[in-house]
């Protein structure tokens, strides 16, 4: 993809992203005229604030040791994988197991279909880039489901906002560095930001499939597709990979950094996944 062609396509993703929000905004007016739970409202903007809050805190992350990128794809990805296990894979499997772990295969089948096709476009031009198109397939399919059984959430309170955060701002930490070191913005995140809202109002306003299999179904598609992006978060310190590829490029001795990180990465996921643990018992 020529330069021309690239700076076009991440002028539209920006715009994509920066329209998401007024989009939320317009969806969020109407739903208050039109006597929308409040605690709908509530699940919309909390989403839209911890993947945003995440994303900014990734986007002003100063450290570029390769050390500092283990650490911060570990936790980001042990606290997205353990969060999926605790509160979006009992949501998709709750009411049809059958359907809702077809629904888990289904997302992680085609994440990772998106991930490999995803290789061979990378010379086209693309409308999103292919982090921000998972995360925004997961926002859209869950608020889905949220927006159809928005009365069948749990009530307002300390564990829904660590349901919703403990996810949500991870994944936009980790979104927002791969995308600055790739030298492009991070306003498209704007967009699954604020998808869950958009498609959870949406769904609300126009109706939507009340079957417990179909609900199961899009569930579980929603939370198989967020597994896949949390394990492509895994940092990976084998020669070929992101870290592999910094690490030989910044540093002498690449390969026997290599040795050390291992060991970074194994911590800092597990680290990750027992702060959530952690934050689910005290609440």
């Amino acid at each position: 993809m020529d330069s021309v062609t690239r700076h076009a396509s991440l002028d539209a993703e920006t715009a994509l992203g920066v329209l998401s929000v007024f989009v939320l905004v317009g969806l969020s007016a109407i739903g208050v005229a039109l006597d929308v739970a409040p605690k709908l409202l509530f699940i919309a903007w909390v989403a839209f604030l911890a993947m945003a809050g995440g994303t900014l805190v990734g986007r002003r992350a100063v450290s570029e040791h390769p050390r500092g990128m283990v650490w911060g794809y570990g936790l980001a990805a042990g606290a997205m994988v353990t969060s999926a296990a605790i509160f979006l894979v009992p949501q998709a499997t709750a009411g049809d197991p059958q359907y809702g772990g077809l629904g888990i295969a289904a997302g992680l089948l085609v994440g990772f279909a998106g991930h490999t096709v995803g290789h061979r476009l990378t010379h086209r031009e693309l409308p999103l880039e292919r982090t921000v198109a998972e995360l925004s397939a997961h926002a859209l399919s869950a608020g889905i489901i949220i927006g159809v059984v928005y009365a069948a959430m749990p009530e307002l309170g300390p564990l829904l906002g660590l349901a919703i955060v403990s996810h949500k701002g991870p994944a936009g930490y980790a979104a927002a560095r791969r995308l600055d070191r790739a030298g492009s913005s991070v306003l498209p995140m704007l967009l699954p930001s604020a998808g869950v809202g958009i498609a959870a109002i949406a769904a609300y306003v126009l109706g939507g499939p009340a079957e417990s299999t179909t609900q199961a179904l899009i569930f579980g598609f929603s939370a198989g597709i967020f597994l896949h992006v949390a394990m492509d978060f895994l940092p990976r310190c084998e020669t070929g990979s992101e870290v592999h590829d910094y690490a030989v490029v910044e540093r002498d001795g690449g390969h026997a950094v290599l040795d050390r990180l291992r060991v970074h990465a194994v911590v800092s996921t597990g680290l990750g996944a027992l702060a959530v643990y952690l934050a689910w018992v005290a609440v």
